[in-house]
C-alpha cells in the first residue's frame, strides 16, 4: 500500500510558487451533525455493544502500524555524509494512517492516506507529513469521529448491518457523498504536471509541493468531468509517450472501465470490459501494444459474507483465472483475447 515518487522541482516551476492549477475540483463536502444523525450514531453504538467483540486485537492499530501525527516541516535534519548542492526535489511516499479510533472493526485498507516527504535543496533536508484532505477525512473531523463504513467491519451479519448504518448516513444527508469517499492511502504518480495520491475506490487527489517541501491537497481531479468511475492505484505512464493507463472497477456492471490519458492531461472515451462477476482487479499491465487485464477469482461475495460469517471478499480456487489482452488504443473490447491459467492472484505488475 506505499508507492514511492521523486520528482526534481525547478526554480521557477508554476507549480511551486503558490498558483492554482487548471481542472482541480474545489472538494468541500456538507456533512449534517443534526438529530437523525444522533439517532443512527445511538443505533450504531446498540449493534456494535450487541454483536461486536470489542476484545479483538486490533493488529494494523498497534506495533509498526501505529498511527502517527501530523509533522509540520523540520529544517536542517542531521545529514550522515553529504548531500550535494545540486540535488533538488523532494521525496514523497503514501501510506495508511487512521486520524480516529475506530467504532468497531479496521483494516490496514481503511486508514487516511499520510503522505510523508523529505524535501533535499542546497544540500540540506526538511521532512515533513500530512493527511491528504479528502472528503472522508474533512468529514470525519467536522463529526470529530470515525463515520464511514470501514473494510474491517465487512465481515458477516455484522458486516450488513454496518453498511446498513452508511446506507442511512447517505440516504439522510449526514454523510457527504458527492465527493466519494476514498482515503487516497494507497499510492502517487505524477502525471501532466501534477502530482497525484491514489485509492481505488475513488477519484485522484493532487498534491501541491510548498518551496519549503510542505504538502498541500488542492483538490480532486475529475479530468474535467469526463471520469465517472473510480481510478486505480497504480496506472502506468509511458515514459516515452507521456501518456498515462488507467481503469477502475466496480461492483455494478461494468465491472471493468479502461481509460487513456493523453501526455497533456486529456482523459479519452471510456472503454468497458466485460467480465462475468465483481472482483478485486488492484493492478493491471500495459505493454508497446496492449493493455493486460487480469480477471482473476478473488470475488465480492455479500451474500456469503453475511450466510457464512465470510469476509465480503472469497477467493474461490475452483474457478481459473484470466488475462484479458487488448489493444492499447482500441475504442472498444471487441479486439479483447482472453487466455486462461490456472487460478492465482496478482496484486501488482510492472511496465514492460
Amino acid at each position: 500500500m506505499v508507492e514511492l515518487e521523486v520528482k526534481k522541482k525547478k526554480k521557477n516551476n508554476s507549480c511551486n510558487n503558490g498558483g492554482t492549477v487548471k481542472g482541480i475540483v474545489t472538494v468541500n463536502p456538507k456533512p449534517n451533525k443534526g438529530l437523525t444523525s444522533k439517532l443512527i450514531d445511538w443505533f450504531e453504538n446498540v449493534i456494535v455493544k450487541l454483536m461486536y467483540d470489542s476484545s479483538q486485537h486490533q493488529h494494523y492499530l498497534s506495533g509498526n502500524f501505529t498511527s502517527v501525527p501530523e509533522t509540520p516541516p523540520i529544517k536542517d535534519l542531521p545529514v550522515m555524509g553529504y548531500l550535494p548542492e545540486c540535488l533538488n526535489g523532494e521525496f514523497v511516499r503514501v501510506g495508511s494512517n487512521s486520524k480516529f479510533a475506530p467504532v468497531a472493526g479496521y483494516h490496514w485498507f481503511d486508514g487516511d492516506g499520510m503522505v510523508h516527504g523529505v524535501r533535499i535543496k542546497d544540500g540540506k533536508a526538511t521532512y515533513v507529513s500530512r493527511y491528504v484532505k479528502t472528503s472522508r477525512l474533512k468529514q470525519e473531523e467536522y463529526f470529530g469521529g470515525s463515520k464511514f463504513l470501514k473494510v474491517g467491519d465487512l465481515k458477516g451479519l455484522f458486516g450488513l448491518f454496518m453498511f446498513s448504518i452508511q446506507t442511512l448516513r447517505d440516504k439522510f444527508k449526514v454523510l457527504d457523498f458527492s465527493y466519494g469517499n476514498g482515503t487516497a492511502n494507497t499510492a502517487l504518480v505524477y502525471h501532466h504536471g501534477k502530482l497525484l495520491v491514489l485509492h481505488e475506490a475513488d477519484k485522484p487527489y493532487v498534491l501541491k509541493v510548498l518551496e519549503d517541501g510542505d504538502l498541500q491537497t488542492l483538490g480532486m481531479l475529475d479530468y474535467d468531468k469526463r471520469l465517472a468511475h473510480t481510478f486505480t492505484a497504480h496506472p502506468k505512464v509511458d515514459p516515452f509517450t507521456g501518456e498515462m493507463f488507467t481503469f477502475g472497477y466496480s461492483l455494478s456492471p461494468p465491472y471493468v472501465t479502461y481509460r487513456v490519458i493523453s501526455k497533456d492531461g486529456f482523459m479519452h472515451d471510456q472503454v468497458p470490459i466485460t467480465i462475468s462477476d465483481p472482483i478485486m482487479m488492484h493492478d493491471f499491465a500495459i505493454t508497446q501494444n496492449y493493455a493486460i487485464f487480469m480477471d482473476l477469482p478473488l470475488y465480492f461475495k455479500p451474500k456469503e459474507m453475511v450466510m457464512e460469517n465470510k469476509l465480503i471478499l472469497s477467493f474461490d480456487a475452483t474457478k481459473k483465472a484470466r488475462f484479458g489482452v487488448l489493444p492499447r488504443y482500441a475504442k472498444d473490447e471487441l479486439l479483447i483475447k482472453w487466455f486462461e491459467l490456472p487460478s492465482c492472484y496478482i496484486f501488482h505488475n510492472g511496465m514492460s
